[in-house]
């Protein structure tokens, strides 16, 4: 490409949103080639694995060329669309574009991050490479991991193994270009090989290899129809991958303990009749699970210590002394957890416009990336659904989570008597490094006396 061109297009890359991402979906494109573009111009909307994000151009031009459709995961830093910055100019197009600044994106792409997951961390062991379909069997496990990690540091495969060298996106393309890596001679350093090697051996050139390279693609496909009208394959991305690696890393990293309590919460009911036609709550939105929120908050303040998350690499806890209150929301686009920043902070009625943002932001799907930063305790209502209770699994990094189940007209001795009363059950699941059985025990006993005696928000308040 000559000087003039370089400096006529430009490559747009996937930018990391600022939560240390490694890759986002591309789920709409708002413009084609042929387009005009502005600076500042919503060219597309991608998803990553906390929320959508529209992307915006950061210059003029004609766009000139989209590289990847919609639907399709893109690494970040990789060249997403080119623009020409100076239309009308006469010089040569740019069509080695994307193999001639793709690499550059590989080269650049961080090592040793860790992807930061929908409100959650996840531990060092956490890669973004993608499983295989149809791996050849290695001779020895060891080996193979010993192998692949080598690849992944940029260094060559202990000799014993014969695996082709290349990256995930290279994986990718030689995939879907049908072509068989180990057929290929790599030209990049210490035998790696490259997204030119790979258009390069699907070049019309007579080859003894080009005959088996075509063969692998049909087969898996021939074996589908076999299930086609008993199984769907979903893929697994966004926020489900998400969701998936951090409820695995919490489940098997921080000790579960869940404590179960049965409640009358008929004055708590009542509460939230009386609030609702009361001025100083007019415009929001007022029901138990507000009141659930105030009564966890006001535990917590009793009860500081259950405020807090383990750092494993210090070996130390750290105890917060503020909370953000995370609202599990159930969302076209799967479970979503953003929080409330500095709930302990706010009023009733500021608590409940707070929820109420929240929870429609979510179901709109315009929850951003930093909304699900930072939550401290977690509060889920399975009740919603009609459901007792459950054993709700910690955001990893958060101390406690909140279970509340479904309020029904049961049979409850009050007074002395049999009555019918508005009943509840809560399950409070801990980090039992964090919080004991005792300290877990007095939060969900104080936020079940709260409930069965709203009075007591003034009294502990």
């Amino acid at each position: 490409m000559t000087a003039d061109t370089s400096a006529r297009y430009r490559e747009f890359k996937m930018p990391d949103v600022g939560e240390g991402l490694t890759e986002a979906e591309i789920l709409k494109w708002y413009v084609q080639p042929g387009d005009t573009v502005v600076d500042g111009q919503v060219v597309c909307e991608v998803e990553t694995a906390k929320a959508a994000v529209e992307l915006p151009i950061p210059y003029d031009g004609v766009v000139h060329a989209l590289r990847f459709e919609e639907g399709t995961t893109v690494d970040v830093g990789a060249s997403i669309i080119t623009v020409d910055v100076a239309p009308g100019t006469p010089s040569e197009a740019p069509a080695a574009a994307a193999p001639a600044t793709e690499p550059e994106a590989e080269a650049a792409e961080p090592k040793g991050r860790q992807p930061v997951l929908v409100g959650y961390g996840v531990s060092e062991a956490s890669t973004k490479r993608r499983p295989r379909r149809g791996a050849a069997a290695v001779p020895e496990q060891g080996a193979a991991t010993a192998a692949i990690q080598a690849e992944m540091n940029g260094v060559p495969a202990p000799a014993a193994l014969s695996r082709p060298l290349a990256k995930p996106p290279v994986r990718k393309l030689a995939k879907d270009l049908g072509v068989d890596l180990a057929t290929i001679t790599p030209t990049g350093p210490d035998g790696i090989i490259t997204r030119e090697d790979v258009h390069a051996a699907t070049a019309p050139a007579p080859s003894p290899q080009a005959a088996p390279v075509a063969e692998p693609v049909p087969a898996p496909v021939a074996a589908a129809p076999a299930v086609a009208g008993r199984e769907t394959r979903i893929p697994v991305k966004g926020v489900r991958k998400a969701t998936a690696a951090a409820m695995v890393g919490s489940a098997f990293t921080a000790p579960h303990v869940t404590e179960f309590v049965t409640v009358d919460v008929t004055r708590t009911m009542r509460l939230v009749e009386e609030l609702k036609s009361d001025k100083d709550m007019a415009g929001v939105r007022v029901n138990p699970l507000l009141l659930v929120a105030k009564a966890l908050l006001v535990a917590i303040k009793r009860h500081p210590d259950v405020n807090a998350t383990w750092d494993e690499a210090a070996q130390e806890i750290v105890l917060k002394h503020y909370v953000n209150l995370g609202i599990a929301a159930a969302t076209p686009r799967g479970l979503l957890v953003p929080n409330i920043k500095d709930a302990h902070d706010k009023t009733l009625p500021q608590l409940a416009e707070s929820l109420g943002e929240l929870v429609s932001t979510a179901r709109e799907g315009r929850t951003t990336p930093a909304a699900m930063q930072g939550g401290t305790v977690t509060i889920t209502n399975v009740g919603v659904f009609g459901v007792d209770t459950g054993t709700p699994i910690l955001n990893p990094g958060e101390s406690a989570i909140l279970a509340v189940g479904a309020i029904k007209l049961q049979p409850w001795v009050h007074k002395g008597k049999v009555k019918p009363r508005q009943v509840t059950t809560l399950a409070l699941s801990f980090d039992h490094r964090l919080v004991d059985g005792e300290l877990g025990s007095k939060v969900l006993a104080d936020i079940a006396a709260i409930l069965e005696q709203p009075k007591r928000l003034i009294t502990w308040g």
